[in-house]
């Protein structure tokens, strides 16, 4: 296994190739957390960083990840622990912002904008929202409303996530792991050991309820969709949100309930064989047997952490999909 990791220089002028201690870790996840490199390296007389210089790191000539140090500890060998994040870290900055008549992607574009972060492919999300008010919310939290807004309403997916240092869009269709007859499996091989739980405690709900205040009519619109089989046996499990201006009050009920009207399952593989190509947002196929069920389908990647030690490459994956959407 061939890793290259390079940490720019104080003046953003130069690079280092330092010594590296086994152990690179690189963690994602879906939602609302920037991509996360840890890694120690020895300090010595040449090596000159500080927090703001840039991280790249390459595996096998995979371009793996690009970021920034924020953070470093020292101890007494000698040894750097370093905590570097992608550009997604910025996002993390709170705002007050005013938009009418835009789509998620159009709304990431102009993020970027105003902060000056750099963008790839930001696939077009379709879905207009007529008007929002996000005030004092982080710029992570602008997006990941947007997106579910699109959501919501469309029951579209769509993953965002830095790519090597450039912010990117892509509809969850586009995230497979593999092609067609040679898509990435995680089976009992391949993964040492799996934690499995289902509940209806959170994030399961039977019935769904949404308002709308017509100004027009000057009455308040309802809309409901909802599942008697499941009310039998689970008792009322009920959502409610208001209407804005432009929605599409029973389609998005109706695709809400959906989403929602299922048990939460939730699956951890520990030390599943690494795979650069893995990351959250990934779909992975997954064929497992868990006890009450057997997986034999493709999953979403929920959180993924690389670990990279000893010649070896191990994942961490959080799972859902199919019945796992918890």
């Amino acid at each position: 296994m061939d890793v290259e990791l390079l940490i720019g220089n104080e003046t953003g002028t130069g690079a280092y190739l330092p010594a590296v201690e086994e152990g690179i870790e690189w963690q994602t996840d879906r939602r609302g957390t920037p991509g996360k490199l840890t890694f120690k390296v020895l300090a010595d007389d040449v090596l000159n960083f500080s927090e703001g210089s840039a991280v790249r790191l390459r595996v096998d000539g995979d371009e793996i990840f690009y970021g920034f140090v924020f953070k470093q500890a020292r101890d007494k060998d000698r040894l750097i622990t370093v905590t570097a994040y992608d550009q997604l870290r910025y996002l993390k900055n709170k705002d007050t912002i005013v938009y009418e008549n835009k789509t998620a992607s159009q709304l990431i574009n102009m993020v970027a904008a105003d902060y000056t972060l750099r963008v790839g492919e930001v696939e077009d999300s379709r879905f207009v929202i007529g008007s929002r008010v996000e005030e004092n919310t982080s710029l992570f939290e602008m997006i990941e409303n947007a997106l579910d807004q699109t959501l919501t309403n469309t029951g579209e997916l769509y993953i965002f996530y830095d790519d090597f240092g450039k912010l990117t869009l892509r509809h969850i269709s586009r995230m497979y792991v593999g092609r067609p007859g040679a898509y990435l499996m995680i089976d009992e091989e391949t993964g040492e050991n799996f934690d499995y739980t289902t509940s209806i405690d959170e994030g399961t709900y039977n019935k769904i309820k949404l308002t709308y205040d017509n100004e027009n009519t000057g009455y308040r619109d309802v809309y409901i969709a909802q599942d008697t089989g499941n009310i039998n046996r689970w008792g009322i499990l009920q959502h409610f949100d208001t209407l804005t201006q432009g929605e599409n009050g029973q389609a998005k009920a109706d695709a809400l309930l959906k989403l929602y009207n299922k048990k939460t399952r939730n699956l951890k593989i520990t030390n599943v064989m690494g795979d650069n190509r893995v990351r959250a947002g990934s779909l992975v196929m997954v064929c497992l047997g868990l006890g009450d069920m057997k997986l034999n389908h493709f999953m979403l990647v929920e959180s993924c952490k690389h670990i990279y030690r000893q010649g070896e490459h191990w994942m961490h994956l959080t799972l859902r999909g199919g019945e796992i959407v918890g």
